[in-house]
């Protein structure tokens, strides 16, 4: 996929309508609330600089949180706004709205190198609605967008989608990167190819599984998305979490999820692949933990999977190690408790190593699998770091991402 980049337009001097990532938790900090991770702020940081090297003005536009269309005062930009100032060490001008007749006036007299942080931009229903008036407010007195807003480009929103329609529109470099080594996995991987899934819910990683079975050479599985795999194969898992039946009562659909575990599987056996699950699993009464050996014994009620066990870290690890792509999403267990945290650590150690002996590529995605890599390795052990959620995931399932196509070069 080929993107319109910043190089390929003249922004010298343009009033640039930013549309950032900065959908970030705000969590409170001796009384005042502040981001809970500035990952992504910092992520965009090549891109505003490069503006401001132009001569930029630069209206920065975001959402963040579920307001559902009212103003709530702890979902507010001015956090966002305080944090970028301070790692661009550079002014940011924050207002308390995103459109009307004051914002206008501000935009109007901005300056050359001048940042303007808009106001929740969910705090008006129009955003979720796409509705067209809103998003032409939104980008008046702007001349070129500029897209770095990857997490969000799955949405068909006023601020996605919606702003496209009426202004010249480039990536920025953090979209950019996102793209290009998301695209590595699903175009040209060097093989041995292993994606590694796991995390609570499989829910929301079927399409992106399907889709890289095509592709991977290696299918490993951990966390609680294998518990759905080992029911699938008739294991008993005890008191286990087993994301099973899911009940949509909007569009009043069930899904059994146990049922499209199995589907995955004779997909996978139909290609000549394996899904790998585990052999062995660490488990817990609340009181207790021990391993058992999950092909030859079953989980008692009562008792809960939290973790890979020794065999099947063993077993995952030698097949990293052979790997010249390697894409991890989702922790082993039940990292925040140190007890189940071994096999996280096994895996992520594996992956490190081969990024440090500079035989392939290796790249992590969602929040708890940069939770635990932040907590056990560093994030720069790792090629890249994929800071989206739905949007990576809906991406490697091999969607077209709404708000990727009037960036696509032509």
């Amino acid at each position: 996929m080929e993107l319109k980049t910043l190089d390929s337009i003249d922004l010298k001097g343009k009033t640039i309508l930013y549309r950032a990532p900065y959908d970030i938790e705000l969590k409170e900090i001796n009384g005042v609330l502040e981001v809970s991770d500035d990952m992504r702020i910092r992520a965009t940081l090549p891109t505003l600089q490069y503006l401001l090297k132009e001569n930029c003005k630069i209206v920065v536009l975001t959402y963040v949180g579920r307001p559902n269309g009212v103003v709530d005062e702890r979902l507010r930009t001015d956090p966002h706004a305080r944090r970028l100032a301070a790692l661009l060490n550079h002014p940011v001008l924050k207002l308390d709205d995103c459109i009307g007749e004051e914002v206008d006036k501000k935009i109007s007299d901005m300056h050359p190198g001048d940042i303007i942080m808009l106001e929740n931009v969910r705090f008006y229903k129009e955003e979720m609605m796409n509705d067209d008036e809103f998003s032409k407010k939104l980008c008046f007195g702007k001349e070129v967008i500029v897209f770095d807003g990857f997490p969000q480009a799955h949405r068909v929103h006023a601020s996605t989608t919606g702003i496209e329609k009426y202004l010249p529109s480039v990536a920025g470099l953090y979209l950019e990167e996102e793209v290009e080594m998301l695209s590595l996995l699903i175009e040209n991987p060097k093989h041995p190819f292993t994606i590694i899934i796991g995390g609570a819910k499989i829910s929301d990683k079927v399409d992106a599984v399907r889709n890289l079975i095509n592709i991977a050479d290696n299918v490993l599985v951990g966390g609680a998305v294998a518990n759905v795999f080992l029911k699938a194969g008739g294991r008993t898992l005890g008191s286990s979490f087993v994301e099973d039946v899911f009940v949509d009562k909007v569009k009043r659909e069930k899904k059994d999820w146990v049922e499209e575990a199995r589907s995955i599987l004779k997909q996978a056996e139909s290609l000549g692949k394996k899904i790998i699950i585990p052999t062995d699993l660490v488990i817990s009464d609340g009181v207790f933990v021990r391993t058992v050996d999950i092909s030859t014994e079953e989980v008692p009620l009562g008792w809960m999977a939290f973790d890979i066990g020794a065999k099947t870290q063993k077993e995952f690890s030698k097949i990293i190690s052979q790997s010249k792509t390697i894409f991890l999403n989702g922790p082993m267990g039940k990292f925040e408790d140190e007890k189940f945290s071994l096999g996280s650590q096994t895996i992520l150690n594996a992956i490190k190593n081969v990024k440090e002996n500079l035989s392939g590529e290796t790249i992590i995605a969602g929040g708890d699998t940069i939770d635990v890599a932040r907590t056990y390795t560093s994030l720069d052990d790792y090629s890249h770091v994929s800071l989206a959620g739905g949007a990576t995931l809906e991406f490697l399932a091999g969607k077209t991402l709404p708000a990727l196509v009037p960036l696509i070069q032509k």
